[in-house]
C-alpha cells in the first residue's frame, strides 16, 4: 500500500505539538455471558471504550463519540490523509473524550458463534460513490457535484481511500440486535462516567437515540452527525420505530409488537426529497424531549437531501432539535465522512461551539 506520509513527519509534528493527557486508557462495557456448547461460558455484546482525558480540562462534560456502520472508533482518531482526528481536536481544546468501538466493530470482538451472523459485504465501489468521489458518478444524487473535501482522488489508487477502506469491516446481520447491544453498552458506560454529550455519526445515530432513551438523566445533549435515516426507510432497510430498528419509548406507548404508522410529506424545496413523519396524532419521545439535539448535515453528502426528514420527525415527537447545515456556516464541499476530510478541524470547531452554546453543566 502506498502511503502519503512518512513516519518521520508524524514524529516531528508530535515533538512540536505534544498532546498532554491526565489519563489515557480503555475499558469494556456491555458484555453479557452466554452458554456455548464448546466454549462453555462466553461473552457477547462487549464494547471497547478508549478514554482520553486532557491535563488542561476546560469542560465539565465529557463527549462520547459513537461511530457509524461498518466503521470503528478510528473514524475519529485520524483523517484519511493521516492528520489528527476529532478525538485529538476535542482533547486539545479541553474536552474529555470517550471513544467507542460499538459491539461487533473494531476492537470489540466479533465471533459469529457468540455475537450472531455477520451481514453480507457491500460492493467496494459504493464507498467511492457515496463517500470519496460522488461527483464522478453522473447518475448520483444532486449535491454530489459539490463534493471537494476528500484528500485525494477517491479511487482505489488513492492512499487516502485505501486508508479509509482498511478500517471498514462487518456489521451484525440483525440490525435491531446490533442496536440493542450498543444501547446496553452505552448505558453501562454512562453509568460509569456520569453525564455526557453524545456525538454520533451515521449508523451510530440509532444507538445514540437508544442510549438517551435508556439514560435520559445522563445524556445532556446529542450531536447527531448525519444520523441514519431518513425516518422509516433508511439505507439499511425499514425503520419500524421511525429512527431505529430497536424499540424506543413512546408516549402513548406502543403495544408489544406494534410499530409506528407513517404519513407522507412533500419535498420542502429543490434538491430535498419527499419524506415521512408519524401519522397524526403523533406519539412523543418523552425521554429525548428534554435534551438539546442538533442534526448536522454536510453540503455534498447523499444525506444533504434527506436530513431534514430526521429533524421534522424529532420535532414532531416533541424534541428540542436544531438543523445545522455546514454550508450555512461557511463550510463547503463535505461528504458523509466529513470527519475524515480536509477541513475536519473547521467542523469540529463548529460542533464544539454548538455544545458550548447550550450552557450545559454536569449537575
Amino acid at each position: 500500500m502506498t502511503r502519503s506520509y512518512r513516519p518521520a513527519d508524524l514524529h516531528a509534528a508530535g515533538a512540536n505539538n505534544p498532546l498532554e493527557l491526565a489519563a489515557h486508557g480503555f475499558l469494556w462495557t456491555g458484555g453479557e455471558l452466554i452458554d456455548h456448547p464448546l466454549a462453555g461460558k462466553a461473552m457477547r455484546g462487549q464494547q471497547y471504550v478508549e478514554y482520553w482525558i486532557p491535563r488542561d480540562l476546560k469542560h465539565q462534560l465529557p463527549i462520547v463519540m459513537i461511530h457509524g456502520g461498518g466503521g470503528q472508533g478510528t473514524d475519529f482518531l485520524g483523517t484519511a490523509d493521516r492528520r489528527e482526528g476529532w478525538v485529538h481536536w476535542f482533547v486539545r481544546h479541553g474536552w474529555a473524550v470517550y471513544l467507542v468501538d460499538r459491539p461487533q466493530h473494531g476492537r470489540s470482538p466479533f465471533n459469529p458463534e457468540f455475537q450472531g451472523e455477520m451481514g453480507k459485504p457491500g460492493p467496494t465501489y459504493f464507498l467511492e460513490r457515496l463517500f470519496t468521489r460522488p461527483g464522478d458518478f453522473d447518475d448520483n444524487y444532486p449535491q454530489a457535484k459539490l463534493h471537494s473535501q476528500w484528500p485525494g482522488d477517491g479511487t482505489l489508487e488513492d492512499p487516502a481511500f485505501l486508508s479509509f477502506l482498511a478500517g471498514t469491516g462487518p456489521t451484525l446481520a440483525d440490525h435491531a440486535q446490533s442496536q440493542i447491544d450498543a444501547q446496553r453498552a452505552g448505558a453501562e458506560l454512562l453509568d460509569l462516567i456520569g453525564p455526557a454529550v453524545l456525538l454520533t455519526h451515521s449508523a451510530g445515530g440509532p444507538p445514540g437515540w437508544l442510549i438517551a432513551d435508556a439514560r435520559p438523566e445522563l445524556v445532556r445533549a446529542i450531536v447527531a452527525v448525519e444520523p441514519l435515516g431518513p425516518p422509516f426507510e433508511a439505507i439499511s432497510g425499514a425503520l419500524p420505530y421511525g429512527i431505529t430498528h430497536a424499540p424506543l419509548t413512546f408516549d402513548p406507548p406502543l403495544a408489544e409488537g406494534d410499530t409506528l404508522t407513517s404519513a407522507d410529506q412533500p419535498s420542502p424545496g429543490p434538491g430535498l426529497v419527499a419524506y415521512k413523519v408519524q401519522a397524526e396524532p403523533a406519539r412523543r419521545l418523552p425521554n429525548l424531549a428534554h435534551m438539546p439535539i442538533v442534526v448536522v448535515t454536510a453540503e455534498a453528502s447523499w444525506m444533504a437531501g434527506d436530513n431534514h426528514a430526521m429533524v421534522h420527525f424529532l420535532a414532531q415527537a416533541g424534541c428540542q432539535v436544531e438543523h445545522l447545515r455546514l454550508e450555512d456556516h461557511g463550510i463547503h464541499g463535505n461528504g458523509h465522512a466529513m470527519q475524515l476530510e480536509r477541513n475536519s478541524d473547521d467542523i469540529a470547531a463548529l460542533l464544539s461551539g454548538w455544545i458550548s452554546e447550550q450552557g450545559l453543566t454536569d449537575s
